[in-house]
């Protein structure tokens, strides 16, 4: 299972493109409400998130994708929820994922440190212990990160092709036409 997290202040392309991509790759994926059931992107678009935190089963967990948006990465990162579920993936070797602002979270609590890594120009946290590449979409380990809105197609791919194969994501992606 993947779980998505989404908090007030998403950014809306980063959370619901992934969740296509990745439901096209009929990936198991659920979107948690951190902040509750019903969650306003950055652009005040209501979304209603699938479960909430308390219906998460951590045993079932593949991996943990957390959208940008820089509200939305200030109140991810403040969550003892989303905290707990990191250092869970961490300890049992699933994939963390974080696009734009959201590898900042990563990066603060030393998990992009000795990584290749991108991010939204500006939001490089540690730099003297992460590689920022600035390249679109980036895997290191069982660590995927994205660069902003406008990579999250190469960045949902990246999740795909990681999940379930090349096969897949180059599937999904002719299937959307991608170039």
């Amino acid at each position: 299972m993947v779980y998505l997290m989404l908090a007030d202040g998403f950014e809306v392309t980063e959370a619901l493109t992934t969740v296509d991509v990745l439901r096209r790759a009929k990936v198991d994926l659920l979107t948690v409400g951190v902040t509750g059931k019903e969650v306003t992107a950055s652009c005040k678009i209501k979304v209603e998130a699938d479960i909430s935190p308390d219906e998460v089963e951590l045993d079932r967990l593949d991996a943990v994708i957390l959208p940008g948006g820089l509200d939305g990465t200030k109140n991810l990162g403040s969550s003892k929820f989303v905290d707990g579920v990191l250092d869970f993936a961490l300890d049992n070797d699933k994939y963390i994922c974080a696009i734009c602002a959201a590898p900042s979270i990563l990066a603060k609590k030393g998990i992009l440190n000795g990584k290749n890594a991108t991010c939204f120009p500006g939001c490089e946290v540690a730099e003297d212990k992460v590689n920022y590449t600035g390249e679109p979409a980036v895997r290191d380990g069982k660590v995927i990160t994205g660069k902003g809105a406008g990579c999250t197609i190469p960045f949902g791919l990246l999740i795909a092709e990681s999940l379930c194969s090349k096969e897949v994501a180059n599937h999904v992606s002719s299937t959307m036409q991608c170039p």
